[in-house]
């Protein structure tokens, strides 16, 4: 018989590296050490609680190694054919599995202790468990169901199975939507009550799965606008919180801890993003915010300029800030964007590149794709930092940003109000890499594209880039 504090030496150690690995990912240098860090924490615990399980004699090994090969691969196969773009819809339903799968453990636990519910006086650490496995399925069912929404509004919608219909994902808000939810999570906490008071009765079960499932996909359905950031981020903090209450229901050390700093790193996270939107956790939470979903109607228009044009005012540079946006990632222009700032620097300029905390569609987006190109991480200077730094820029060249950049957040009127933003209009001349005028993800139009210092370059983020790398090269 092995003694038991084997099993938790293993988990010590396995725990050792989660912490290890979370404190390596604040930094894009060790991010791939740590996410390395995290995977052999991720290991170790599978085959501690394996050979655990082994001297336990339970039985069916055909499934626990069946499930763990065929996880296996659909992970590797979505890991290694996301493209960089989708990278957020992937984590979004990552949550969302992560999430499920605490769900399903409570939910399998709860079966199982009610056929044991004969038990005269149960006791109070036995109500304590109920409650656990009750809110591990509201906190799990919520971030499987929203993750789900969150991943289809940041693709923009679906395709109907069979017919090949593409249907944009709505974003959906009446004003008597918070009492729907309010009355849902009351209900939900009613049913866990119901539960304890008759344990043998299953309809309590489903029906709290139902309704935390329901309440999810109510919960992300009207958030709409820029703020799809903060929900990847909320989303990824309950589904640790899930798997903290699953660890305490089923006294598995290492999902407790394990739990408990994705559901901390995730809540730090979620408050550092909505600062960067201007916003507070309770109105992300009760209220519907971001874009209405209404966009605004485009009556004014630019002439375009041409990649030769904006490489004779590159000519003589001195300082350059390059601004990343959405429209980097969907036509991967990355590495034309570091041979750009290749070509400014052989001249002598100074390149740096402006982050904005909710770029793209989850945090660190912009940093990921930029790293992937081999740009310095030094180089990359967040919005607080590189504000002060526009007044003296020479260019700044925009690619793909819009709502990161629109001075109509200083109005602190519309979806926008209040939102920081970077300093864009501040610098000498502008340069805006994008398909068109259209407005940005919440729907605003941007004052920036029509100031007479602005220079916009229509087209396809990757062609126009590289056409202008031409135009500098034939100078």
């Amino acid at each position: 018989m092995v003694d038991p504090v084997v099993w938790d030496i293993g988990y010590l150690i396995s725990a050792s590296l989660f912490i290890m690995g979370i404190k390596k990912l604040s930094s894009p240098r060790t991010a791939p050490e740590g996410n390395s860090l995290g995977a052999m924490g991720m290991l170790l615990a599978v085959l501690v609680t394996l050979a655990k399980l082994q001297t336990e004699g339970v039985i069916g090994w055909e499934l626990i190694i069946g499930g763990l090969a065929i996880g296996s691969v659909i992970g590797y196969l979505m890991a290694t054919r996301v493209e960089m773009t989708g990278m957020p819809e992937l984590v979004a339903l990552f949550n969302g599995f992560g999430g499920g799968a605490s769900a399903l453990v409570g939910l399998s636990e709860a079966l199982k202790r009610i056929q044991e519910s004969n038990i005269p006086d149960p006791g109070v650490e036995l109500y304590a468990i109920w409650v656990a496995i009750g809110l591990s399925g509201i906190v799990g069912w919520i971030t499987l169901t929203g993750s789900l929404v969150a991943m289809y509004k940041l693709k923009g919608g679906f395709t109907i199975p069979f017919t090949g219909k593409w249907v944009r994902f709505p974003t959906w808000g009446p004003s008597w939507l918070n009492a729907v939810k309010t009355i849902l999570l009351l209900a939900s906490f009613a049913l866990i009550w119901m539960t304890i008071q008759e344990p043998s009765e299953h309809s309590w079960i489903y029906a709290l799965a139902l309704s935390s499932g329901l309440l999810g996909i109510l919960f992300v359905l009207p958030i709409g606008g820029a703020d799809m950031p903060v929900v990847v981020s909320l989303l990824n903090s309950l589904s640790g919180i899930a798997a903290a209450f699953t660890g305490f229901v089923i006294g598995n050390n290492v999902l407790i801890i394990a739990g408990s700093m994705v559901g901390a790193a995730g809540l730090i996270l979620t408050f550092i993003m909505c600062k960067a939107m201007n916003r507070e956790l309770f109105d992300v939470l009760f209220k519907a915010f971001g874009g209405s979903g209404e966009r605004d109607q485009l009556t004014r228009t630019k002439v375009g300029s041409d990649p030769e044009e904006v490489a004779m005012v590159l000519d003589g540079a001195q300082r350059v800030i390059v601004v990343p946006g959405y429209g980097m990632a969907v036509s991967q222009s990355q590495h034309a964007v570091k041979e750009f700032a290749d070509l400014m620097e052989s001249t002598g300029c100074e390149v740096l590149y402006a982050i904005h905390p909710v770029a793209g569609r989850m945090p660190g987006h912009m940093n990921v794709l930029l790293a992937e190109a081999n740009v310095p991480y030094e180089r990359l200077i967040e919005m607080d930092e590189i504000n002060s730094e526009f007044p003296d820029c020479d260019v700044a060249l925009v690619i793909g940003a819009n709502d990161t950049t629109n001075p109509a957040a200083r109005t602190g009127e519309g979806p926008l109000a209040g939102m920081p933003i970077l300093d864009v209009d501040k610098a000498n001349v502008v340069v805006i890499i994008k398909r068109s005028l259209s407005v940005g993800y919440a729907g605003v139009d941007n004052d920036l594209f029509y100031m007479d210092k602005t220079m916009m370059l229509f087209g396809d983020g990757k062609k126009m880039m590289n056409e202008l790398n031409g135009s500098i090269k034939d100078l």
